[in-house]
């Protein structure tokens, strides 16, 4: 039985797998233990005078997402400061104009991330618009996306 030809030459192969062996922790050795776990992080708190300025951008037009950016915090942590101070939200989503302009944008080849960047809003918010209007999706590698349930 020739397992590889002229070329096949185990001892490499076991000399290779001998050399990984030796790097592996004996079995008899107790797990090593770091000095330093890793903390969960807690949320970045804004202090009171950063909050009213939050505020008051927000209410001067900036969106949850540039706020985010500006103070260093997740949009949802701008929503919760909002909703905690009593602040109305906007919910400006996209007009029918901007969905077309996505759907023109996406059709030549932008990603759903670029696109909402685009047009200041979520991907997902974009992608849900173009479910809407039925329009076929990409995966991350531009081919189209199969649907759940969906054969390709």
């Amino acid at each position: 039985m020739d397992l590889g030809g002229a070329y096949y030459n185990p001892k490499d192969q076991v000399r290779a797998l001998e050399q990984l062996r030796e790097k592996l922790p004996s079995l008899d050795a107790p797990e090593p233990t770091s000095g330093k776990r890793d903390r969960p992080r807690r949320a970045r708190q804004l202090g009171s005078d950063q909050v009213e300025q939050l505020i008051a951008d927000y209410r001067s037009g900036a969106t949850v997402y540039e706020l985010g950016d500006r103070f260093g915090i997740e949009r949802r942590t701008v929503s919760s400061i909002l909703h905690r101070h009593g602040v109305p939200m906007r919910r400006s989503g996209l007009s029918s104009e901007q969905v077309d302009n996505a759907i023109h944008l996406y059709n030549l080849g932008w990603s759903l991330a670029r696109v909402g960047d685009h047009l200041g809003v979520n991907h997902t918010t974009v992608l849900n618009k173009l479910r809407e209007r039925g329009i076929p999706t990409r995966d991350t590698h531009g081919r189209p996306r199969v649907e759940a349930g969906g054969a390709r």
